[in-house]
């Protein structure tokens, strides 16, 4: 939550943020696991929002160990796939908690599945009293049902915790009109509407996140995460990345 004694040029433009990571964001150039040093650059960024007085809650994708649509293409049944999934989403947010406690933030770990041992079950309202708290939520396990992808679970829980806007972390700049790393003639957007998003079928996330921001009017705004300190630029009102509304 936003501390009004900030000067008004200080406050931030969001007071409740849902962060989407990506999890081949943790595996930094190796693509695959976690690797210490981009996981404390990361967490680092999250302290700083923190930081900020915002209320803030957390979802990363597990495609940095396992993605279950792409091993259901290689014959893994896709349930079963996207169980496993969930559970890299569970591995990842440990990670992050492990390193955000020792830098002296306190966090919760809310897994959609019921792992009781490691991680709190998804209750809504306890889920929002953390955040009102000032705990980092870190969302696990997706929606904790399989078809369904980490960005609609982003989506479905910043909805839920009546977040301002979900923030999507990725490697590139923002939204472009193609992919910028095959497409060299490929257009940034700085600013498109969600109907755009739709019909020219944009990678920006899944059509059920983007529909679902749509039908309750909730911007995302895309940005890279390897720029420092874009995350907190963009909650302060910046022109960072790509706003989708």
């Amino acid at each position: 939550m936003t501390d009004d004694r900030r000067p008004d040029g200080d406050r931030p433009k969001y007071s409740r943020v849902l962060l989407k990571l990506s999890g081949e964001a943790l595996a930094g150039d190796r693509g695959f696991g976690i690797e210490p040093e981009v996981v404390d650059r990361l967490t680092d960024e999250i302290i700083a929002v923190h930081g900020m007085g915002v209320s803030l809650g957390v979802v990363i994708g597990g495609g940095n160990i396992l993605r279950g649509a792409r091993a259901s293409e290689k014959g893994m049944d896709r349930v079963q796939a996207d169980y496993m999934g969930m559970l890299s989403t569970m591995i990842n947010a440990l990670a992050v908690q492990d390193l955000l406690e020792k830098k002296g933030v306190d966090t919760r770990v809310m897994s959609a599945i019921r792992m009781d041992e490691i991680a709190e079950p998804y209750i809504r309202r306890r889920a929002m009293r953390h955040m009102e708290k000032g705990r980092v939520v870190l969302f696990a396990a997706g929606t904790g049902n399989p078809y369904f992808s980490t960005d609609t679970a982003a989506v479905l829980r910043a909805i839920e915790m009546e977040a301002d806007v979900v923030i999507k972390a990725t490697k590139v700049k923002g939204v472009y009109t193609a992919d910028p790393t095959k497409d060299p003639e490929a257009e940034f957007l700085p600013k498109i509407s969600f109907h755009e998003v739709m019909t020219r079928e944009l990678a920006v996330m899944d059509a059920a996140a983007v529909s679902l921001c749509k039908d309750n009017q909730l911007p995302i705004i895309v940005l890279n995460l390897e720029n420092r300190g874009a995350v907190t630029s963009a909650i302060r009102g910046e022109n960072i990345g790509t706003l989708v509304s």
